[in-house]
């Protein structure tokens, strides 16, 4: 067995913080040392727990079109790691999913990254996985977001494409018109 498979089987059985977890611990992740984008994301939902696919959800369904790439291209391991900031669902709070555990990445970000050894870009989806992947950054989202070139093109913070966010969407149209058909570009690019 390789080292990721290893890794990927130790995440799979993880149990940090099973005593946390409203539902149960079930790490959701997709790894291979041959992947080279990178979705860093916040934590599965309540509908990722059930199925164990990432992003197999409406979210999932518009992160594909920004990236303008198929399903079977999203879940293909040797093309995308998507690797969340908390493994499992950490359950839900007065506003929506709580956030994502932090013993999760102290234990096994570093260790999942270290892996990754062909990424060429890393998207950024969240406050959490932004204050990880760019730490320098001290604005709000929609600054973040904006402020892409500062990033690019090793790396892109994008919203969250959950449907809760439409409002957001369509107060900052400059996120489609500018953002998006440079992303597509690049992803495409990158995947060859």
């Amino acid at each position: 067995m390789d080292s990721v498979a290893l890794l990927t089987q130790n995440i799979r059985g993880c149990s940090l913080c099973a005593a946390q977890l409203p539902l149960g611990p079930r790490p959701v992740v997709q790894i291979n040392a041959k992947a080279r984008i990178l979705i860093a994301g916040q934590a599965p939902g309540k509908k990722v727990h059930e199925t164990g696919i990432p992003f197999d959800d409406a979210s999932g369904e518009r992160l594909r079109q920004w990236l303008g790439v198929t399903k079977t291209t999203f879940y293909d391991a040797s093309q995308f790691a998507i690797v969340p900031m908390g493994f499992c669902y950490p359950g839900t709070g007065k506003s929506g999913d709580l956030p994502p555990r932090a013993e999760c990445a102290a234990h096994w970000r570093r260790q999942v990254l270290d892996a990754l050894i062909n990424i060429q870009l890393t998207i950024v989806i969240g406050q959490y996985a932004i204050g990880y992947h760019l730490p320098d950054e001290r604005r709000t989202l929609t600054e973040t977001v904006r402020n892409w070139p500062n990033h690019w093109p090793q790396k892109i913070a994008l919203p969250h494409p959950s449907p809760r966010n439409n409002i957001w969407l369509k107060r900052n149209p400059w996120f489609a018109e500018e953002v998006l058909p440079q992303l597509r570009s690049r992803v495409a690019a990158v995947l060859g």
